[in-house]
């Protein structure tokens, strides 16, 4: 819609609306002092949105019926065939439903967005596309991916492959549960508390939560800069290491990644555990939210690790049983931010 300069009587209309009286005189006036600061609207919104070409070429996909989608985890399916060679070529990834893919609807889990097509691919899907990998669609994630659960996404529960009638984990719910299923050979999911970690432990997959700023946010929703993660899961941990290699690196773009070191990941396995030292957090167990069986299962794993000639070692972090209590709060005023901020969100040093 083309932009014009409002009337002296729409100004009067606005004004009554909050309950401030204007006669014809003051109306006009303040018509004729709002021209100078509106007169530059026209030119702008001429300009070309100058977005990256996206490629390749791709249809919106469909939404899967009910009986194509039995866990409830996909959100739209479709197929956008990468390079023709490459690491990942065809592999194929569904993406959590925060992430951009230009051309098809994302909801983030919630009925708000309904209907809102990106325009542009994140970072993370052009350099999987280059790689040679296919887009089989969007997964299903919770609603505003504020949950660890998988019953919140306005499309309906998401189901354990496992075990259907036990949750997947969230917040990238559909993410676990369509890797683990076989649906996909790998995902792409994001973490600020546990999204990446907890569908990945309860679908039994690989799930990395990268390096703050290793892999580039670009394009995809923000919950809080200094704590959104993006990354790969996987049914095996060299495929994590081959996706990881793909989509690691800054771009240029994202505010989040300040003096990124990268390595050669699948290279990286050979090297063998030599000199790794596996910390192990003292406040982590044995508080009122935790399980004793979980404790011990952890410990098992951490001396299996010691047994195979890991150094593992105990640390202590005495704050750490506090933020169990402050982490809602700050979600709630890092979205509540977000909102505010036209999606900016805090924590951004480059804006």
């Amino acid at each position: 819609m083309s932009f014009r300069p409002p009337s002296a009587e729409e100004i009067a209309e606005t004004a009554r609306s909050l309950g401030i009286a204007l006669d014809a005189a003051d109306a006009a006036a303040y018509a004729e002092l709002a021209a100078p600061f509106l007169a530059g609207l026209p030119t702008l919104e001429a300009l070309p949105d100058a977005l990256p070409p996206v490629h390749p070429a791709r249809t919106p996909g469909v939404r899967p019926m009910p009986a194509e989608n039995p866990l409830g985890a996909w959100y739209v399916k479709t197929r956008i065939e990468g390079a023709a060679s490459g690491p990942l070529a065809g592999r194929t990834v569904a993406l959590k439903d925060n992430v951009m893919l230009a051309g098809v609807p994302m909801s983030n889990g919630t009925s708000v967005l309904e209907g809102y097509v990106p325009p542009i691919d994140a970072t993370v899907v052009t350099r999987l596309l280059d790689a040679g990998a296919i887009v089989a669609g969007k997964a299903v994630c919770e609603s505003f991916c504020a949950s660890g659960g998988s019953h919140t996404s306005d499309t309906g529960p998401v189901r354990n492959p496992h075990d259907p009638t036990r949750t997947s984990g969230g917040s990238s719910s559909g993410c676990g549960a369509l890797v683990a299923a076989g649906e996909v050979d790998f995902a792409i999911g994001c973490d600020q508390g546990g999204s990446i970690r907890i569908p990945s432990a309860y679908c039994g997959l690989v799930g990395l939560k990268p390096t703050h700023g290793l892999v580039p946010y670009t394009g995809i929703l923000s919950m809080d800069a200094t704590i959104d993660h993006v990354g790969p899961m996987t049914r095996g941990v060299r495929d994590n290491a081959l996706v990881l290699d793909a989509i690691a690196g800054p771009d240029g773009l994202d505010g989040r990644q300040r003096f990124v070191r990268i390595d050669r990941y699948v290279a990286a396995l050979e090297r063998g555990h030599a000199g790794l030292r596996v910390g192990i957090l003292r406040e982590g167990f044995a508080h009122p939210s935790s399980d004793p069986r979980v404790d011990d299962c952890v410990r098992e794993g951490a001396a299996r690790l010691a047994k195979q000639g890991l150094e593992v070692v105990e640390v202590g972090v005495p704050d750490h049983r506090l933020l169990s209590s402050l982490l809602v709060p700050v979600f709630q005023s890092a979205v509540a931010t977000i909102f505010h901020t036209d999606g900016c969100g805090p924590g951004r040093e480059d804006l």
